[in-house]
């Protein structure tokens, strides 16, 4: 438990205090954010706001692992390849964003790009995490399901890793919406982790341990406490009115975070309940598009659906605090089922 608020307070301290620079930095640089045209008239005065904020995450959340493995623990292969999973798609983000920057368009990286680059990452973190940190291949909810993917796994991790990545980037358009609700999927993973590392099948127990590595387990509550710690630091910037957006730096490299620590703790499927905002955000947009494309009628106002409730006239805060709200529950939900299927077992807490 020590690892782990130690984690949370160094990368709460570097985003908090590091961000400041990060912002007047990026001012000089020129590293201002692109707005949509066609997205909500209020949104204008955000043009050439500082952006890529997800750097100052991304480091934040790397000297919080190192300082705090090498201070009270052994690095792990499963660490290693989650962190691999979240600096590689930060990197894709970060080229992304900065084609928008530099030539100041509000599109950067094509979409077969980004496919192939989320491709590439989701191939390097499977191979890390199978032959090195013996992850496994099986579906997974709550824990294994006994159904054996095999060669399958690779594309399976690809569509984890894609999904993740890409729902939050989509949540990410109003200040402090994605940053918040990421937050509080990380502090479900920082309990999961911690809670398969108080009940692993070491010793034996009974049918609701869990069959992961002592090591493995708190080294992934490590990474989840520091990635919590490092966006709640970011968040006292990015909150409304916003002096920085993370950008597709952060927004792909928290997404891609999220779906590693999924597949590293046996909850694959449990991340579509946890992550259940990203999930309705995601789902508008394809339903719109569905929608436009094959009736040539629109659902939403706009989407991701937080700019269809800023069309019908509620405040941005209002709409951020309300899906903040939503985020909530469905990561208490998620952690429920999780404990749900712990007692079912047999498990006594």
């Amino acid at each position: 438990m020590r690892a782990i608020l130690i984690a949370a307070a160094v990368g709460l301290a570097v985003t908090l205090l590091g961000t400041p620079l990060a912002i007047r930095a990026f001012r000089l640089w020129g590293w201002g954010q692109r707005i949509r045209e066609d997205g909500p008239h209020t949104h204008l005065e955000k043009m050439g706001t500082p952006t890529m904020g997800g750097v100052v995450i991304v480091a934040a959340l790397l000297l919080s692992y190192v300082v705090t493995r090498f201070v009270l623990g052994t690095i792990t292969a499963a660490g290693i390849s989650v962190l691999l999973a979240t600096v590689g798609l930060g990197a894709l983000g970060f080229v992304d964003d900065f084609i928008k920057v530099r030539r100041r368009r509000s599109l950067g990286l094509s979409k077969t790009a980004k496919i192939v680059g989320q491709g590439l990452v989701a191939i390097a973190f499977a191979l890390v995490a199978v032959r090195l940190a013996d992850a496994s291949t099986q579906l997974s909810f709550a824990r294994e399901t006994g159904l054996d993917l095999d060669a399958l796994f690779f594309a399976w991790a690809f569509v984890i890793l894609a999904a993740s990545s890409n729902s939050v980037n989509l949540t990410d358009g109003l200040d402090g919406l994605a940053s918040g609700s990421s937050i509080l999927v990380f502090s479900a993973y920082v309990f999961i982790a911690f809670w398969q590392f108080r009940h692993t099948c070491v010793a034996g127990p009974p049918a609701a341990c869990y069959p992961v590595e002592l090591n493995d387990a708190l080294d992934l509550a490590v990474i989840a406490g520091g990635a919590a710690g490092a966006v709640a630091g970011f968040l006292w910037w990015n909150a409304a009115p916003a002096r920085i957006f993370m950008g597709d730096t952060g927004a792909l490299a928290l997404g891609g975070l999220m779906g590693a620590l999924a597949i590293m703790t046996q909850t694959e499927l449990l991340l579509i309940v946890l992550g259940g905002l990203f999930v309705i955000e995601t789902t508008s947009v394809i339903l719109q598009v569905i929608s436009f494309r094959g009736f040539g009628k629109r659902i939403f106002r706009m989407s991701p659906i937080h700019h269809h409730f800023e069309l019908a006239g509620w405040p941005e805060f209002t709409v951020i605090v309300r899906f903040w709200i939503v985020a909530g529950i469905t990561v208490a939900l998620g952690l429920g089922l999780f404990y749900y299927d712990f007692i079912a077992r047999g498990g006594l807490g």
